[in-house]
């Protein structure tokens, strides 16, 4: 089963971390994109900042076009900063690569994705 590793933090605090901190959260992400390498396909992205986003809201009124704003639609402390996705035997293996990119910076979620298709493609 496929599972998403997602990844929860308020913004600035890694940017806040001295040096030798971010290299050692950075290399905790470096050790699971080598692990899932070595096991298969995954598919790892980061967000920009929520500052960058667009929101896209239901029109007001039936017949109306949405309504585009910029984003980011709720202010919150933590925001999705970004997510893994792999096949994993079960949540345990799943909670296993997890705790490669734990850190005191970031909360995450384990949790199973059901495909609906598509293709990704960095082009």
């Amino acid at each position: 089963m496929i599972y998403a590793i997602t990844i929860y933090g308020e913004p600035g605090v890694f940017e806040a971390l001295p040096k030798d901190r971010q290299n050692e959260v950075m290399s905790g992400h470096g050790a699971l994109q080598t692990a899932l390498s070595e096991r298969g396909e995954f598919v790892s992205m980061k967000l920009m900042p929520p500052t960058s986003a667009v929101m896209v809201e239901p029109a007001s009124t039936e017949g109306a076009a949405p309504l585009i704003t910029d984003g980011p639609f709720a202010e919150t402390k933590e925001n999705f900063l970004g997510f893994y996705a792999a096949e994993f035997k079960d949540l345990d293996e799943a909670l296993e690569y997890a705790k490669m990119i734990s850190s005191p910076v970031a909360r995450l979620e384990v949790r199973p994705v059901a495909w609906a298709g598509g293709v990704i493609s960095s082009e």
